[in-house]
């Protein structure tokens, strides 16, 4: 561990992916807490899934692939959020559809991109060590437009995900707060695509929020303590990698996972025997 620390101030590849780890910690906290509270995990992977047709298209047509994850993220949220109100009994089945096709297009666009060599992993399984300066700068923006969208519309998305009728009778449409919620999370999984990829993004946006929702009911403290063990989970994984030579993003989905299992056994333990 200490030589960890001592590459920490001396490299700045380690230093820009703390810096990334603290920036996706926080937007996965907020985003996290209302997909466990939604159980919204498939439509979530939906949303990622799709994402890297964007980045794809974006490769091939010789714009940002940071660009291209934004819009498509997006519209993707706007479809499945349709679906999930509109979809009825077809609604997986639109949803699985949805996913398959937009990560198909995306290794298609990839394999089809002339004159450019793209490390297709980096986008599935994430690599935070590669994150730039200019990669800083754009997790910065998504993580204020996160916090600003929560910051806006934080008691429409409690009361959708709690009652969605009497949201509804309140006057609120609740399809467009889904939406926007929805939005607000895909935002986050470009984030997260830096860190742990696409692949495992759903497992990494479930564990922090699951193990905080151990120790509160509340809403805003589980937001906290998601952000906090986001960010634990994060410089774990990142110093485990660093040491035994892993791939980064496995690594840090590995120590959320054990820790989350941890935790689900010493609360039952804890039950039992109070």
């Amino acid at each position: 561990m200490i030589e960890f620390f001592e590459a920490l101030f001396s490299y700045s590849f380690l230093q820009n992916a703390l810096a990334a780890a603290f920036l996706a910690s926080f937007s996965c906290g907020i985003a996290g807490t209302f997909v466990q509270i939604n159980k919204i995990t498939f439509i979530t992977g939906g949303i990622a899934h799709a994402v890297l047709g964007g980045v794809g298209a974006s490769v091939y047509f010789g714009f940002s692939p940071m660009l291209g994850a934004i819009s498509v993220s997006i519209l993707f949220a706007v479809i499945l959020g349709i679906v999930r109100f509109k979809g009825g009994q077809q609604e997986d089945t639109v949803i699985g559809a949805l996913w398959g096709c937009g990560m198909s297009a995306g290794i298609i666009f990839i394999y089809f991109s002339p004159g450019y060599s793209v490390n297709l992993s980096n986008y599935l399984f994430g690599n935070i060590l590669l994150v730039s300066k200019s990669d800083l700068t754009a997790l910065v923006i998504l993580a204020v437009a996160v916090f600003a969208i929560l910051t806006v519309f934080y008691r429409q998305f409690v009361s959708v995900s709690f009652d969605e009728e009497y949201t509804e009778l309140r006057g609120v449409k609740g399809v467009s707060i889904y939406i926007v919620m929805l939005i607000m999370i895909a935002l986050t999984i470009v984030v997260l695509m830096k860190v742990v990829g696409l692949i495992l993004v759903i497992a990494f946006l479930s564990f922090p929020a699951a193990t905080a929702s151990m120790f509160s009911s509340k809403i805003s403290r589980i937001i906290a303590l998601s952000s906090i063990f986001s960010f634990i989970f994060s410089f774990t994984g990142l110093i485990f990698s660093y040491k035994y030579n892993l791939p980064t993003g496995a690594a840090i989905t590995l120590v959320a996972g054990f820790i989350y299992i941890f935790s689900i056994l010493i609360r039952y333990y804890y039950v039992r025997n109070s």
